[in-house]
């Protein structure tokens, strides 16, 4: 697959008089093309936002008499009329960054205007760029704004400018040198590729400007065009243009002044930015596809938690009961990424939150996590879930607001398949929607994938097994409940109430188990203070952990370890326990460790975890998990059995 560079398209319809508009649109395009990637002009017709404009639907924008420009605030206004017009930088990072296109080319960004301080003109580009995480390409800010206001109200929203090229003088548009320059410069497609997926990476959900010096054959002009652009600002005063007139105004004043010298060079700065946009989309996608070799994926749910530990044994129903109320972040998915990233094997988190204040709060505590993959929507809340826990720190009763969960749809994370196809590990929770679990499982079959499935609740638990997806899982990890259901599901046999002794629970375990593995390579069934049994394949006296690269005949076993010693003194709650296992003892496995050194791995992770208010503690790291670094454990030898 191509790398996608996005392109606005007010250039089209603002920009340029016809037919210099539709016949630099299509070298635009044809540039993006021949560099190896894949153009997709954004713009709207007839109410449809559109990423990747037919040729037809080019040349309707082109020949519009009266075309609207849209920018951020008139998006709701012209898909609700059902009209068309040219997408700004600002409403073109909208709808690029929601298809998944990390850049995107334009001309010139849109900045404060000259007298901007006392007019507060400041183009809503400054403010996407704030909040919009993706890498815009530009020949710096239009000549005729106030550009060291630009570049002060820049750095206030947190964007990281840099030139491309030698020097970090800042661009002026038409000439190479505005007087101001840049926090840093990159020298080639690679440095900007770099600078782009770290700041990606990062999480910061704030832009990226590469500033792109016009050509040095077309500067030479520069002065004269400066002198047309302070000529053309004087007129817009007197003649009393305001708004969003102002910009085309001022771009057709000096056309004119400059007998078309200014539209060649335009042509020529965005002929040259769509080279370099390119190039830049293309070393970014090689970049991935090197990192996505030893990438690890988690899809799954978001989720602010508010925990009520009451101080009784026992509630009182209609009344208020003493207690204490705590917010920290869950969700299953969250959890175990954020348990893998604190031991070092940082996932690609795939997920969807609200664009409000839970999700500010979600992706401030998530800094150390890669959320590259999270998506924030509109008109949506972020998923919420309440928890009402008793003096031992069980559950009494828990209430959620899990409806954006719906959102990490097939679509959305069909812009992921290269990661996941390549990935070493995928994990996926029960949160996300049955479509979007059948296409992750179809991927595995194409590509070979191991998929992790972890149940989250005995209602979602069942998902995978309403068809034949479940078949191209290699690691399940439920509680006894829910693989009793996942059991009922497929039209077996399983008990409606649960045995009482321990030999009890893990004879029903094992027999549960053992027809999920005539398919899946291991399973691992976490039974709460009673520990956990692993099920599959023989290996030395153990189950083997391993990737399977092969199916064939095998001699299947179960293990049972019991938990780690934990007084209900220490428990403060239990909410994240089985995810910290999950995530630790998936570390493990991707260290190459043994299962038996994987398995401590994740029972002391739940130990920490058990103690935290929070589902993942945050002071867990690779040390705190080594089984010979932390103080001297009883570790008994686990129970074996043979399950055929």
């Amino acid at each position: 697959n191509k790398p996608v560079v996005a392109l606005e398209s007010t250039i089209i319809t603002h920009g340029m008089p016809y037919p210099h508009n539709l016949s630099t649109a299509k070298e635009v395009e044809a540039i993006v093309r021949g560099e190896g990637a894949t153009p997709a002009t954004v713009g709207v017709i007839e109410g449809e936002i559109r990423v990747g404009l037919s040729s037809e639907e080019l040349d309707h924008l082109a020949r519009s008499k009266s075309p609207l420009k849209v920018s951020r605030r008139d998006l709701p206004y012209v898909v609700s009329k059902g009209l068309s017009g040219g997408t700004t930088v600002s409403a073109t990072m909208i709808a690029a960054h929601r298809a998944g296109i990390p850049v995107f080319v334009t001309g010139g960004i849109g900045g404060v205007h000259r007298d901007g301080q006392n007019s507060l003109d400041i183009s809503a580009d400054l403010t996407e760029l704030g909040r919009t995480p993706i890498a815009v390409v530009s020949a710096g800010v239009k000549s005729i704004l106030d550009i060291g206001r630009t570049l002060e109200f820049l750095e206030t929203q947190g964007v990281c400018v840099a030139t491309y090229g030698a020097s970090d003088n800042f661009p002026a548009f038409f000439t190479p040198d505005s007087g101001f320059t840049s926090a840093c410069n990159v020298h080639d497609p690679r440095e900007a590729a770099e600078l782009i997926a770290n700041a990606m990476s990062l999480g910061l959900q704030s832009g990226v400007l590469i500033a792109v010096p016009i050509p040095e054959e077309y500067a030479a002009t520069g002065r004269q065009i400066q002198e047309a652009i302070k000529t053309a600002v004087t007129a817009v005063s007197s003649e009393g243009i305001t708004g969003k007139d102002v910009t085309p105004f001022i771009l057709q004043k000096v056309n004119e002044l400059t007998q078309g010298k200014s539209l060649q060079s335009n042509i020529a700065l965005i002929h040259n930015n769509a080279k370099v946009g390119s190039q830049i989309a293309c070393a970014l996608s090689n970049m991935k596809a090197c990192l996505l070799l030893v990438c690890l994926v988690v899809i799954g749910g978001t989720n602010v938690d508010f925990i009520a530990k009451a101080k009784t044994k026992k509630l009182q129903s209609g009344q208020t009961n003493p207690g204490s109320v705590f917010q920290s972040f869950g969700g299953v998915g969250r959890n175990i990424a954020d348990s893998l990233s604190r031991l070092d094997k940082k996932p690609l988190f795939i997920s969807a939150t609200g664009a409000d204040a839970n999700s500010e709060a979600v992706f401030n505590h998530c800094k150390h996590m890669n959320t590259s993959g999270v998506a924030r929507l509109e008109k949506h809340n972020t998923a919420t879930y309440c928890a009402v826990m008793n003096e031992n720190g069980e559950l009494s009763v828990g209430l959620g607001d899990m409806d954006i969960h719906e959102q990490i749809t097939e679509h959305y994370v069909l812009q992921f398949e290269r990661q996941i196809s390549s990935a070493t590990l995928v994990c996926i929770d029960g949160n996300i929607p049955v479509p979007t679990i059948n296409y992750v499982c179809s991927l595995a079959g194409k590509y070979n994938s191991k998929i992790w499935y972890e149940p989250t609740d005995a209602d979602k638990a069942c998902k995978p097994f309403l068809s034949d997806a479940w078949k191209s899982l290699s690691y399940l990890s439920p509680n006894l409940k829910e693989l009793c259901m996942i059991n009922k599901t497929l039209g077996l046999t399983a008990p409606e109430e649960l045995p009482s002794t321990l030999d009890g629970i893990l004879m029903l375990a094992v027999a549960l188990s053992r027809p999920l593995l005539e398919n899946l390579h291991c399973l691992v069934v976490t039974l709460g203070p009673d520990g956990v049994l692993l099920c599959g394949e023989h290996d030395a006296g153990s189950v083997d952990l391993r990737p399977r690269t092969h199916r064939g005949k095998r001699r299947l076993c179960g293990l049972h370890y019991p938990a780690l010693t934990v007084t209900p003194e220490e428990i403060v709650n239990v909410s994240g326990a089985g995810d910290s296992f999950a995530g630790a003892l998936m570390a493990g496995i991707l260290q190459g460790k043994d299962t038996d050194r994987c398995v401590r791995m994740g029972l002391l992770a739940a130990r920490m975890s058990l103690a935290s208010p929070h589902p993942i503690s945050p002071i867990l790291t690779l040390d705190s998990v080594d089984p010979d670094k932390v103080p001297a454990e009883n570790w008994p030898t686990p129970g074996f059995v043979w399950m055929d």
